[in-house]
């Protein structure tokens, strides 16, 4: 039998509760997609500054590279912690500790007076990182409907992107203010430390309004605050009777029964240590990396220069590919709800295999090596133009659905510390990557891309084999035991 309407409610004015809940929970899941932003703008804002701190500091290659790809060593150590403390202290917290992270990193990295110092502010910002890549996925699952969730988890990746673009411009604006990354400009400051220090309005930002929006109803339930639980639920769900907020809360609670607090313990399985649903977490966070897409974002200016363009020339081509990576995101959240997560994972292993192996073969007809490394042309034209393609196919794909499962993959009693985990992953595989490439580059760019292409293959086998369909199910439904959906 149907739950009784609330006193005085009519279809009309139930469906403008419901329009006036998804304008809600759509404002506050963009509140908490901010953090993607700041790690993706502090995780690229590098990009424009490593010539320069290269000179500055005298760096050898190796030290050089550790010094792009330090932040997310310490991506990976907040990403393990973040979902403990935010099953401890709430999403909320966490989000403003990941802000005041973010401001202190940019503000010392502009400050750094060695390179020993600018790793260590680069780490920091890691922290922010990792934490932000937890808990913002974790937070938008958690308050968005099941009819609009992949659309509402799609927003992480999204902000992620607008973050790159955002670093590489403001990288682009500054250096060519001052004639160069390394050239002074404003405040007798070098170019490059502006680029670090414009982070901190953001990141400021972030921590102000994560003080704004509601606590999760899930993680107030597990806490016992139920009454509250309710308030946020009636909220972001639309006006609901008693009856149907009572039902929600008894579903949340039963699906997070336990008699001890959550911890890693919880992931302990039969299969290698750990459970299933956690290594299909792993692996997905692992592919997403492996690919090689933060190559592209990393390296990119160094990239486009050795293709043939100056600096400027370069910097200009890294924002239009960071543009090609928003625009194409559009096409996850409009299609992610409707097509699945599955299709589109497929769809987007089949493009990178193609787009890798074209720039594969592009690279094989260099000339040169080293930072002397040039493409005749028609090969250089190809190569951009499969960097891009490259960027579509994951961009519409593998960048924003792997977010979206890893929000709303895990039962909830164990979502906030599978997720760390995968997080984790992600963020060593991703360190894994950026730091490999300067060696695989000096054996030859076109086995670098190759390498990627044989990857990327291995995720189609993977997706086709491991992962399941979640569209349109409850957050209460996700159990490792439920059979899976294709």
């Amino acid at each position: 039998m149907p739950a009784p309407e609330p006193t005085g409610s009519s279809p009309a004015r139930g469906e403008e509760d419901r329009q006036h809940a998804t304008t809600k929970v759509v404002l506050i899941s963009v509140v908490a997609a901010i953090g993607g932003f700041l790690f993706g703008f502090d995780t690229s804002v590098i990009n424009g500054a490593v010539d320069a701190v290269t000179d500055q500091f005298a760096l050898s290659p190796a030290l050089s590279g550790f010094a792009v790809s330090c932040a997310l060593l310490g991506a990976a150590v907040g990403a393990w912690f973040a979902g403990r403390l935010a099953d401890r202290f709430g999403r909320k917290a966490v989000m403003v500790i990941g802000g005041v992270l973010f401001a202190v990193s940019a503000v010392g990295s502009g400050f750094a007076f060695a390179v020993w110092d600018l790793i260590l502010w680069r780490v920091v910002g890691g922290l922010g990182v990792g934490v932000a890549s937890v808990i913002a996925p974790t937070y938008i699952a958690e308050v968005a409907p099941a009819y609009i969730r992949g659309r509402l988890g799609s927003l992480q990746q999204l902000a992620i992107t607008v973050g790159i673009f955002a670093a590489l411009l403001s990288d682009a604006f500054i250096a060519n203010t001052a004639g160069g990354a390394g050239e002074t400009t404003w405040l007798g400051w070098e170019a490059w430390r502006w680029m670090f220090v414009v982070g901190v309005i953001p990141s400021l930002v972030w921590a102000f309004l994560a003080l704004q929006i509601p606590e999760s109803p899930r993680y107030l339930i597990a806490k016992g605050q139920t009454h509250k639980a309710g308030e946020v639920l009636r909220s972001v769900l639309g006006n609901l009777s008693v009856e149907a907020v009572q039902r929600k809360i008894a579903d949340i609670r039963a699906s997070m029964r336990r008699e001890d607090e959550p911890s890693l313990r919880d992931l302990r399985g039969p299969r290698f240590g750990l459970l299933p649903i956690v290594w299909v977490g792993i692996l997905l966070s692992v592919f997403q990396q492996a690919v090689g897409i933060n190559v592209i974002f990393y390296y990119s200016t160094t990239l486009w220069r050795a293709v043939g363009f100056d600096e400027s020339q370069a910097l200009t081509t890294s924002v239009i590919t960071s543009v090609t990576n928003v625009v194409v995101t559009f096409i996850a959240i409009a299609t992610v709800d409707r097509i699945g997560r599955k299709p589109l994972l497929t769809a987007g292993s089949i493009g990178m295999v193609v787009s890798l192996a074209v720039m594969a073969v592009s690279f094989s007809q260099a000339t040169g090596s080293g930072e002397d490394i040039s493409l005749p042309q028609p090969w250089g034209t190809i190569g951009v133009i499969a960097a891009n393609l490259y960027v579509i196919s994951f961009g519409a794909t593998w960048g924003p659905v792997v977010w979206v499962l890893l929000g709303e993959m895990f039962p909830n009693k164990i979502r906030a510390a599978g997720l760390a985990v995968a997080a984790a992953a992600q963020w060593l595989a991703n360190f894994a990557v950026s730091t490999t490439f300067p060696s695989l580059a000096g054996i030859g760019l076109q086995f670098a891309y190759g390498l990627y292409a044989v990857i990327a293959l291995l995720s189609l086998v993977f997706v086709l084999k491991a992962v399941r369909e979640t569209k349109g199910r409850e957050l209460e439904e996700m159990d490792d035991d439920a059979p899976a959906r294709t």
